[in-house]
């Protein structure tokens, strides 16, 4: 009888969206390292609590990917990338440059050449050029959107905790997000096709900032299987039902293991 191959759990990279850190996957952290996993989430350049205000002044979304990226080599095996908003093509950027074990978006922002489908959306990609020549600063961010649309379903104490752990975000970064046709670079372009691993999408119905209509885009894009979840709006890893996404991703990525290991 051939001995039992043991395979041990991928590790886990979970990216942070604009103006936040690490911090914010506290609570899906917990529950993927109660399951085994072992898991990290850094702070993108930039973004750490400990840097001048204006550290992500000027850095490229490419500069996120080659950070993240450099954090899954150094893991020592394909890690599951966990990307939330912008964090999610920031994930989706790295995983085309090193090999995954798979990669999870939560409320993705679209990669380059898909467009918004909602006027909310339209909105935020022209409101930041009331700021001047935005690419070149960072970006202070604002309350009344925050509480309004990234953490609507939070209890107000909570809102106000997350937004003072906020940081400034690089204009640079968040030109390459929302304006992407007007990037000569196509920074945020991902082929399909440059991805092996699988990809999971996951979207909230009552999600302003990228609605479901843009999720189910996105992941047609990057050959993503999509699931929609009806209570959630945008804060996927914290808000009320953040138990559900977690349970969800831990499901999948089991299933993910199970294939990788029978093909090798």
């Amino acid at each position: 009888m051939s001995p039992r191959t043991v395979v041990k759990p991928a590790p886990v990279l979970m990216v942070h969206g604009a103006f936040c850190g690490g911090w914010v996957f506290e609570r899906l952290a917990g529950a993927f390292a109660a399951a085994g996993y072992p898991v990290s989430a850094p702070d993108l350049p930039g973004h750490g609590a400990d840097e001048p205000r204006d550290a992500a002044s000027g850095l490229s979304m490419s500069v996120y990917a080659t950070a993240i990226a450099a954090e899954a080599r150094a893991l020592g095996a394909p890690p599951v990338l966990v990307g939330h908003s912008m964090g999610g093509l920031v994930a989706l950027l790295a995983a085309a440059q090193v090999p995954t074990a798979g990669v999870i978006l939560l409320a993705p922002s679209a990669p380059w050449g898909v467009s918004g489908s909602t006027m909310e959306e339209a909105v935020s990609a022209v409101s930041l050029y009331a700021l001047g020549p935005y690419w070149a600063q960072a970006i202070e961010p604002d309350y009344a959107s925050f509480a309004g649309y990234g953490v609507d379903r939070l209890p107000g104490a909570e809102r106000h905790a997350a937004f003072a752990r906020m940081r400034r975000e690089s204009g640079r970064a968040l030109f390459e997000t929302l304006n992407w046709w007007l990037d000569p670079f196509m920074t945020t372009l991902v082929r399909a096709e440059s991805i092996a691993a699988p990809i999971l999408a996951l979207g909230g119905a009552r999600d302003v900032i990228h609605p479901p209509a843009t999720v189910r885009e996105t992941a047609k894009r990057v050959g993503a299987q999509v699931q929609i979840l009806p209570e959630m709006s945008h804060w996927l890893p914290g808000e009320p039902g953040w138990e559900h996404v977690a349970d969800i991703c831990l499901r999948w990525i089991e299933g993910a293991d199970a294939t990788l290991a029978a093909a090798e």
